[in-house]
């Protein structure tokens, strides 16, 4: 019950009560993983919102990484991703995230990393130091 009330507030709250439940939210999740199962395509929608707060984004991905992602929302999951980490705009964290994402998703579908790998390499020399640890682990996938 104390779950579903601090997601209402992470998914409907105003946007101070968004960004502060978006932290502990993902680390409840991280600690117990069956936590997002109702949440997962709702987690897809705010990432897609433009609107939605950086604190969502970035605990969002976080979170995401640690968990079994339905395979119905793979594609949307990956297309989301990509575009993160290819804008040069987007938070530090969101980008490493969804580098993490990337690699699990990897796992299932191998042919995604010729893609990831042409982004990386565009975007090596103008990222950050979090950017390029998560990347050289991708790489050596490749």
């Amino acid at each position: 019950m104390r779950f579903a009330d601090l997601m209402k507030l992470f998914f409907k709250g105003e946007y101070r009560l968004t960004q502060h439940a978006a932290w502990p939210m993902s680390y409840c999740i991280r600690q117990n993983p069956d936590l997002a199962k109702p949440y997962f395509k709702k987690f897809i929608d705010q990432l897609s919102d433009t609107n939605a707060h950086p604190a969502a984004r970035r605990n969002i991905v976080r979170l995401l990484q640690f968990v079994e992602i339905p395979k119905r929302l793979h594609g949307k999951l990956m297309d989301i991703c990509f575009k993160f980490i290819s804008n040069p705009e987007e938070a530090i964290a969101v980008n490493a995230f969804s580098l993490g994402i990337l690699s699990n998703l990897a796992v299932i579908y191998p042919e995604i990393l010729s893609e990831i790998k042409t982004v990386i390499e565009a975007r090596w020399e103008f990222e950050t130091p979090a950017f390029r640890s998560r990347a050289k682990k991708i790489l050596r996938q490749v």
